[in-house]
């Protein structure tokens, strides 16, 4: 018998990083939803109100760069297109005594 647990492998937990390119359905007309495709760029508090920004990629005319602010609560489906690889928060702050690194 093997001491090795026979479960299935763990997954790495999904992370949603800025700079993933993402593809976001939310709530739009009352028959069809507003679809934002571009680059995700974190989230964002409006008036205690939670939103993702998304910088879009010009799949709709006049659109390339702009950021939409879509609110948590209008979200309907989020597709991760591309994920941006996790990096470790860096910080430098050469003032800072020592006991805070």
């Amino acid at each position: 018998m093997s001491a090795e647990p026979s479960g299935p492998a763990k997954k790495p937990s999904i992370v949603l990083t800025a700079g993933s390119k993402v593809k976001v359905r939310s709530a739009g007309t009352r028959d069809d939803a507003l679809v934002s495709t571009g680059v995700f760029r974190g989230l964002v508090s409006v008036g205690g109100d939670n939103s993702l920004a998304v910088e879009l990629d010009g799949t709709v005319k006049d659109e390339k760069g702009k950021i939409r602010l879509i609110p948590l609560n209008a979200l309907l489906a989020l597709d991760v297109l591309e994920a941006a690889k996790v990096e470790e928060e860096k910080r430098t702050d050469p003032g800072a005594p020592g006991y805070f690194r």
